[in-house]
């Protein structure tokens, strides 16, 4: 009866976690197409967020109906003349007075700025979001000095302080926080480590933990990892009966498991010692010379907090920047993941479906309100992506539409709207079926 509760509990916070994600992500990307669409002349009869029964509404002071729905999975912006809420189809008949004030009849530029609007808020959510980490969590600052020490497993003596600038691990001098990580590749592998500082003027040679010991400093919703509870800081001390004391071991171990179960003795401060089992996940990655290789993971990165860097403040417009290159990398990648999948470099199990992206939803929400915030602008990024697509129902569809009417002088008949218009539902609804089917069949 206990597991029971529990599991009707997670299953509960996972999907609250994805309605809250789906409702931020869906509520500025329709934002977007409204507040662009007033700007060029446009009515909005409705904005709602959710579909089915109205639960609770307001008429502000344009006529524009703001509402929450039943159905908590999305939202539409429905402006005035649409016949529905994707906007779609010929339009219903208004006073010919009121035609500019409808999408119909707004002239092209509006129309190809409001629906652009959507993807571009997605974006927008997610560089504010990115770019909001590196300006209140600051960066690390370039003189390698340490901002804070936490505590180690019993087998690690940290003797670093706050404020210790760092020289040198070993014999290998150090000149950026990149050398830190990189100088484990030319130290004996080691619980510990000897550092050379400079502390209130004076040098001093002092024990540390290693420069990549195997701790998680991330774990990937959706992972193996993930879904056996390991969180950041976690140690692991031994995978199957061997110990280890460097995160390349850990990698090791795991490519070498080919699948089969693991079992990790885990440290985790504050608590005892814990064991989890965790079975590899099969992945495609990029691979250093192009293309796609395939690697065992179990979805978790490297790091050392047994210390941390000292950061300094980032300014806004490098925030912003760093917020820029984070969500070009995500459209990039799903750009690229999609064509090697169409391409049949990658498996088609790489594409998840609803399920998948709650449960990592639900995973990162448990894991803190910091890392659900950055799955949001994460989600959010993809979702601006998936929506330019040039598919008849998505934003992408439109766009294509009206780049024809710019090039012919004249829109598509009804006849071609209405049958690109059931092909593109059709596409869709297949490839979330296929999602769907992938969720429950795929390993």
């Amino acid at each position: 009866m206990t597991d029971l509760i529990l599991g009707a509990g997670s299953t509960l916070w996972t999907l609250a976690s994805f309605v809250v994600a789906l409702a931020v992500i869906v509520t500025v990307h329709e934002y977007g197409h409204y507040i662009v669409g007033r700007w060029s002349g446009i009515r909005a009869e409705v904005f709602s967020v959710g579909f089915g029964p109205r639960l609770a509404s307001r008429v502000d002071k344009r006529g524009t109906v703001w509402q929450i729905a039943a159905l908590p999975l999305g939202g539409y912006v429905r402006f005035l003349g649409d016949e529905n809420a994707a906007s779609a189809g010929p339009g219903r008949t208004v006073d010919p007075a009121l035609r500019r004030q409808t999408l119909q009849g707004a002239p092209l530029w509006g129309r190809f700025a409001t629906l652009l609007a959507g993807p571009v808020f997605n974006f927008i959510l997610s560089i504010l979001i990115f770019g909001g980490f590196a300006l209140f969590q600051g960066l690390p600052s370039p003189d390698l000095r340490v901002g804070q020490v936490s505590e180690a497993p019993p087998a690690i003596t940290n003797q670093l302080l706050p404020g210790d600038k760092l020289l040198a691990v070993g014999d290998i001098a150090l000149e950026n926080w990149g050398d830190v990580g990189r100088a484990a590749q030319d130290l004996p592998i080691a619980a510990q480590q000897d550092w050379r500082v400079e502390r209130d003027g004076q040098q001093m040679t002092v024990a540390g933990p290693d420069p990549m010991p195997a701790q998680v400093s991330g774990v990937a919703p959706g992972s193996a990892a993930a879904d056996a509870g390991l969180r950041a800081g976690d140690v692991v001390t031994a995978i199957d009966g061997q110990p280890i004391t460097r995160f390349t071991q850990m990698r090791e171990a795991v490519e070498a498991a080919e699948g089969d179960p693991l079992v990790l003795d885990v440290w985790r401060a504050g608590s005892d010692p814990i064991q989890v089992t965790l079975r590899p996940k099969l992945s495609d990655l990029p691979a250093e010379a192009g293309g796609y290789e395939q690697r065992w993971l179990i979805g978790v990165t490297g790091g050392n907090s047994f210390f941390t860097p000292e950061m300094r403040r980032a300014g806004p417009i490098e925030a912003i920047g760093l917020g820029v290159a984070q969500t070009w990398g995500i459209i990039v990648s799903s750009l690229t993941g999609m064509w090697a999948m169409i391409s049949g470099q990658i498996g088609s199990c790489n594409l998840g479906g609803a399920i998948s992206i709650a449960e990592s939803t639900g995973q990162a929400a448990s894991a803190g309100g910091a890392n659900f915030l950055w799955w949001i602008a994460v989600l959010s990024a993809a979702i601006g992506f998936l929506n330019l697509l040039p598919i008849p129902v998505l934003d992408g569809g439109h766009l294509v539409f009206y780049v024809y009417e710019a090039i012919s002088g004249r829109p598509p008949s009804d006849r071609a709207l209405n049958l690109l218009t059931t092909v593109g539902m059709a596409l869709v609804l297949g490839l979330m079926i296929f999602g769907l089917t992938n969720d429950l069949f795929c390993p």
